[in-house]
């Protein structure tokens, strides 16, 4: 009986999300979307204290020139980048169902593009935060 119930939960899941490729891209893009809003949220704060007078605004401004903050930046950029790229191969399965047959094909894919596009991005900027440090 509790066989039956395992396999009929594992089908219901379909072929996306069975595991493996599928699960640690679902896993990523919802990390990387609360990454993404989290950083919204804290831009707005930021960008408010304007209200406040130029120098609270200039003493958060100046956390930013911090490198490890210059590191943090390059993980949201990383973070919008993949967020970017698997919301386009979700969209593309959505919109040509035949797809979900390929999704590992299209998971394997996307990680190249990912890391193809984040090579040349990750060197400019930490050449960038190595510059800034004195």
């Amino acid at each position: 009986m509790a066989q039956r119930r395992i396999a009929r939960r594992a089908s219901e899941l379909g072929p996306l999300y069975r595991g493996r490729e599928g699960q640690w891209s679902w896993i990523f893009h919802r990390v990387t979307g609360v990454v993404i809003i989290l950083f919204l949220f804290a831009h707005v704060v930021d960008t408010a204290l304007v209200g406040w007078g130029p120098n609270a605004y200039n003493r958060v401004v100046n956390v930013y020139k911090n490198p490890i903050v210059g590191v943090m930046e390059l993980g949201l950029v990383a973070a919008v980048l993949f967020h970017a790229l698997n919301g386009l191969r979700i969209m593309a399965i959505d919109f040509r169902p035949k797809l979900a047959a390929r999704n590992k094909a299209l998971i394997y894919g996307t990680m190249a593009v990912y890391v193809a596009g984040m090579i040349p991005i990750s060197i400019v900027m930490l050449l960038h935060v190595a510059s800034e440090v004195h």
